[in-house]
């Protein structure tokens, strides 16, 4: 298992900076985001159409780079979050985690004993298809993987504190669009409330020494959520840059040749 990135920067007291990936799941991708200099990628299978054999695809491509591969898995199920693991993801997201118990499931699904009580099966993907000492590799996994819960909902922020206690949490992610929904104002990303609510995540993150994450789409949207205090930021997704970037080329080509 390759060295967890996300976790080397955040221990040199730097905030990551990644990128989601919903659309372009090709080979190139994972060399391309190397030469951007990204800290790691989401490979996203709640809302993007990815399969196992796609996340397994991407995560051998990703090996090739220092770029660490983490994997947002559809729901808290131990068999989505074990075989993500086994790929040789070094993390997982899961979406919206309301409780402890849920944080603790997630946890016992990605982490081996005595931290959690995943399923031990090694030699394929995760350790590079190699023969390992299993005492040193389980201890090197737990301290190498990185457990991320995203905060989506009124019920998340009201146990936050528990979820963030939860031993073998790392990070804890604000789903913005989502929880403005729970919150009754969907996609209103300054109304108060819902700032207090980012304010109170950072909060309890800097308390118990956690990663806070957020994913802007914009950069004044990140210039907004870093004075806030996040520490951990991936930038929109794939989709998202190339229409941005492409709908502003042909704007300006189309512009020119009306000249």
């Amino acid at each position: 298992m390759k060295a967890n990135r996300f976790t080397q920067v955040r221990a040199a007291g730097k905030v990551p900076v990644g990128q989601m990936l919903w659309e372009f799941g090709t080979r190139g991708m994972a060399r391309m985001m190397d030469a951007c200099d990204v800290d790691f990628a989401i490979i996203d299978t709640e809302h993007a159409a990815f399969s196992s054999a796609d996340v397994a695809d991407l995560v051998a491509w990703f090996s090739a780079t220092t770029i660490a591969p983490f994997v947002r898995v559809p729901a808290i199920a131990y068999h989505l979050l074990a075989r993500t693991m086994d790929a040789g993801a070094l993390g997982v997201m899961a979406p919206n985690v309301k409780t402890a118990d849920e944080a603790r499931a997630i946890v016992d699904a990605v982490k081996y004993g005595p931290l959690g009580t995943r399923g031990i099966g090694l030699g394929g993907a995760l350790t590079g298809y190699r023969g390992v000492t299993p005492s040193e590799f389980l201890t090197y996994s737990n301290e190498n993987t990185t457990v991320i819960c995203q905060i989506e909902s009124v019920a998340g922020i009201e146990n936050l504190e528990a979820i963030a206690t939860t031993p073998g949490v790392d990070v804890l992610w604000v789903g913005h669009f989502d929880l403005t929904q729970s919150m009754g104002i969907p996609g209103q990303f300054h109304d108060q409330r819902f700032l207090d609510n980012l304010k109170r995540v950072v909060a309890v993150c800097n308390q118990y020494h956690l990663g806070a994450g957020i994913q802007p789409g914009t950069i004044e949207q990140a210039r907004e959520w870093l004075e806030i205090g996040f520490n951990v930021i991936s930038y929109g997704t794939d989709m998202s840059i190339y229409l941005a970037a492409m709908t502003d080329a042909v704007t300006q080509v189309r512009s020119l040749a009306a000249k």
